[in-house]
């Protein structure tokens, strides 16, 4: 595993304000990509997005928003980890549309904060 954290996700109640504020506050460009039910503004870090603004429908902004991604090697078998210890699977191993983007979940940990899985 290269890096713990795999990739950040930033909800956004009016997308184009927040990829405005963004850009502006860094002082730099975020390639936006518009799939059929969300948006996502990308941080990049070189070529590797590394994070995004996200809008969806039921993403909002929110003390919950932030959604922190986690690299793992075996995902399903973290999975089963995470139940084991109390937490649950609200999103569960999903193949990632983007081509060679590998695999993503999402789960409640033992307190209720919601987190993000990611194997390649």
């Amino acid at each position: 595993m290269n890096k713990f954290i795999s990739f950040f996700e930033i909800p956004a109640a009016d997308f184009n304000r927040a990829v405005d504020f963004y850009q502006t506050v860094f002082n730099m460009t975020l390639p936006v990509m518009d799939c059929d039910a969300e948006k996502m503004a990308f941080f990049n870090e070189g070529e590797k997005s590394v994070g995004a603004i996200s809008w969806a429908k039921d993403f909002l902004p929110s003390p919950h928003g932030v959604l922190i991604h986690f690299n793992c090697d075996d995902l399903e078998k973290t999975l089963s980890v995470i139940q084991s210890k109390g937490g649950t699977v609200t999103i569960p191993k999903t193949k990632i549309e983007a081509e060679d983007r590998g695999y993503f979940a999402v789960c409640t940990d033992s307190e209720g904060n919601r987190i993000g899985l990611y194997q390649d």
